[in-house]
């Protein structure tokens, strides 16, 4: 059984490692910096598939507003970058606001920035970049927090999970576009800045801006595939399978669901100042539920159940939705297309790609085992 379980073991790795290999050596393949600014967004929405895979997979909740952290994440960070835009006062303000508040000030109105739109103060701290990084991941935090503790203490599960987290999002993505004046409505956050850490500009077309991502997305899967391989990781995973037994046991459930929801919730935020840094936009299209629906699928076709899978769904449906879009012949049937896949893979693969993957390892060990047994 030991043998059984390391030659498991090291066919996972090996996965782990020719994905990490694949991505780190992809900008030695190609010089074109249109597909790798491209593969960069479909690596933050491997990190996405990761935090579905995390809490819906491992703790047995099925989040369906995972769109409000990646939001939240997206506009903090974007925020920060909006004032660093050298054409952000193109208006002829000499304070540090964003055009669209100068734009949709009255006529004579003075320039200072609380009498421009009311609760424009709400940008003073986003000056500061580090100020913008910090909120990015504990907005999320603080909010899956609050959100999980109400949830999981009234121990709600199921299907009711799902509608409140779906109903979130939508309330958020509600606000963000009422709160016009001061978040620029549906149009986002546009023309932004360029991040700068240690005396770097990531500009979104270059090799540092795409390593910046890959490294990032590497080494949170390790450090997740880490997290549920400790004590806390399986102990979430029993109560996936039965909460009453664990709470039998003396484990505090709730304690353990609200802990994976806020790293979920951590992963979604530090996605989001990603995809901003690599897009350079945001926008209340990514706390719309098709797009929180969408991570459920790539979850799904990945392997719910398995965090590199769900990394490696996201990256593969993206790739093909790109792809199949830009193609002349199914221009205008690209999302029959994905819609055909997603059911092909529901009804014959339930399991995902990873599920595939798990069975050819399970039939090599048995064959390693049946070949020693005969040689011994």
């Amino acid at each position: 059984m030991v043998e059984n379980r390391s030659l498991g073991q090291k066919l996972d790795w090996a996965v782990y490692i020719t994905f990490f290999v694949v991505v780190l050596c992809l900008p030695l393949l190609t010089d074109d910096v249109f597909w790798l600014n491209r593969i960069s967004k479909f690596l933050v929405f491997g990190l996405l598939g990761l935090a579905i895979a995390l809490s819906w997979g491992y703790a047995g909740v099925l989040n369906l507003g995972q769109g409000l952290f990646f939001g939240l994440g997206a506009y903090m960070f974007a925020m920060s970058l909006k004032l660093k835009s050298t054409t952000s006062l193109q208006q002829g303000s000499d304070k540090p606001v964003p055009d669209f508040m100068v734009w949709n000030a009255e006529p004579g109105s003075p320039t200072e920035l609380c009498c421009i739109v009311p609760g424009s103060w709400l940008w003073l701290p986003f000056q500061s970049q580090t100020f913008g990084m910090i909120m990015a991941i504990v907005l999320p935090i603080v909010v899956a927090f609050v959100v999980g503790s109400a949830i999981f203490r009234l121990r709600v599960s199921g299907v009711y999970v799902a509608i409140i987290t779906l109903a979130l999002v939508l309330l958020v993505r509600l606000l963000i576009i009422d709160a016009q004046p001061i978040t620029n409505g549906f149009n986002g956050l546009t023309d932004l800045g360029w991040l700068e850490l240690f005396g770097i500009e990531f500009d979104p077309y270059m090799y540092e801006t795409y390593y910046l991502v890959a490294v990032s997305c590497c080494l949170i899967m390790l450090a997740a595939r880490w997290l549920v391989s400790t004590r806390a990781g399986l102990i979430l995973q029993s109560t996936r399978d039965d909460a009453n037994r664990s709470r039998y046991l003396g484990y505090d459930v709730a304690a353990y669901q609200i802990f994976f929801f806020v790293v979920s919730a951590a992963i979604a935020g530090f996605a989001g100042m990603l995809y901003v840094v690599a897009a350079e936009f945001a926008s209340p299209t990514f706390l719309d539920i098709s797009f929180s629906i969408s991570m459920v699928v790539w979850a799904a076709v990945g392997g719910r159940s398995s965090l590199i899978g769900a990394v490696i769904g996201a990256v593969l449906i993206n790739s093909i939705e790109a792809s199949v879009s830009e193609t002349e012949i199914f221009k205008e049937a690209w999302k029959l297309i994905i819609g055909v896949i997603f059911i092909f893979v529901v009804l014959l693969l339930p399991r995902g790609i990873a599920g595939v993957a798990r069975d050819f390892a399970r039939w090599l060990e048995d064959k390693h085992l049946l070949s020693t047994s005969k040689r011994g």
